[in-house]
């Protein structure tokens, strides 16, 4: 199997002085989906948050893409960051700009130069979530989907090896929550990382992939409780 994308061992995730999670132990590696699952307050975020540096790993052994998690100097995590792609719920677009301005601004800002490339990628990254003839509209002009989709697109601008989405489908309807999940999913099968929390369990049976369960402190694997269930539902 290839080398774990991101590896813990032994870890402990604190929020203030409260620990949130211990002993948390993954091994992800490309290609795979990855769900996170759990109540509010559970520690899923706070799990996503230490993969980009947002939040101090405590104790344990932290590897993500490389860097050692533990051990990461500040001025190391932009660096860090332009190997994620980020999808939030809440989407975060910059709302006094076209879709097209959106994603060029992040390319600039990650080093790209070349207006003809650029032009190339934001085209490539339109046609992936299926909003080609939408570079022009501005984000409140689109629905919460395409916006997602938006969102999407960008995170996958500079090609990651690992993208993050805490909740992308917790703000839209259960349709486009569904084409959400189908379209981050494909992603995954292209050979990226994508780990996704969510509240859906429908989610789970239609788009099979790992879950880790967050409770009481503790992250566990739960996908064969989850891949048994959806086989006898088959039945």
């Amino acid at each position: 199997m290839d080398e774990a994308l991101i590896r813990y061992k032994d870890v402990e995730i604190h929020q203030q002085e409260l620990c949130v999670l211990n002993d948390v132990n993954l091994e992800l590696h490309k290609g795979e989906f990855v769900y996170l699952i759990g109540k509010v307050g559970s520690g899923k975020t706070s799990l996503l948050k230490t993969f980009y540096g947002e939040l101090d790993v405590a104790a344990g052994d932290a590897e993500v893409l490389g860097y050692d998690m533990l051990h990461i100097k500040r001025k190391h995590i932009p660096q860090l960051r332009r190997k994620l792609g980020i999808v939030f719920q809440d989407f975060q677009l910059l709302t006094d700009r076209t879709v097209y301005d959106n994603l060029e601004f992040v390319l600039r800002a990650t080093g790209w130069k070349n207006k003809g490339e650029i032009k190339d990628r934001i085209s490539e990254v339109l046609q992936l979530v299926g909003m080609s003839n939408k570079g022009y509209k501005y984000p409140n002009e689109l629905s919460g989907g395409e916006q997602q989709r938006i969102v999407i697109a960008r995170a996958v601008l500079n090609s990651p090896e690992v993208i993050l989405a805490d909740e992308p489908t917790g703000n839209l309807d259960v349709e486009t929550g569904f084409a959400i999940t189908q379209l981050l999913h494909s992603i995954s099968e292209a050979g990226s990382l994508v780990i996704m929390t969510t509240h859906n369990m429908q989610l789970l049976w239609e788009y099979p992939g790992r879950v880790y369960r967050c409770a009481d402190h503790l992250i566990t694997d739960v996908t064969e409780q989850y891949s048994v269930a959806s086989s006898i539902e088959e039945k």
